[in-house]
């Protein structure tokens, strides 16, 4: 699989260092932010090189955390207080977009 350009990872990454705490984006949020529409690369540079920032604050469209992380990146939203929706057996979460979306500058895209 070819590897992202150097400046889409810069790019990537500098959005995902601004996050502040307790708000989230979406791969497709953080790749609309960065002018593409690649949000599959977004979770590839998120992959690779997702460690070098707070990579719990980027979440699938649906609000759930990065697969096979839930319960580190879990750990992060309840220290940092990002807003949460549970199942009703309490056994399944994923932070709740409409109260925990950031986007650089207050606007989207």
């Amino acid at each position: 699989m070819p590897q992202p350009a150097e400046d889409f990872v810069g790019a990537v990454l500098d959005v995902v260092a601004q996050i502040p705490e307790g708000r989230t984006m979406s791969y497709g949020d953080v790749a609309a932010a960065i002018g593409s529409r690649a949000a599959r690369g977004v979770g590839q540079v998120m992959a690779y090189y997702g460690d070098e920032v707070p990579w719990w604050r980027v979440v699938r469209a649906s609000g759930h955390p990065p697969q096979c992380h839930e319960g580190r990146a879990l750990e992060h939203y309840r220290a940092e207080g990002t807003p949460l929706l549970w199942s009703r057996d309490r056994t399944v979460f994923r932070v709740d977009l409409a109260a925990a979306r950031w986007w650089p500058d207050g606007e989207p895209g």
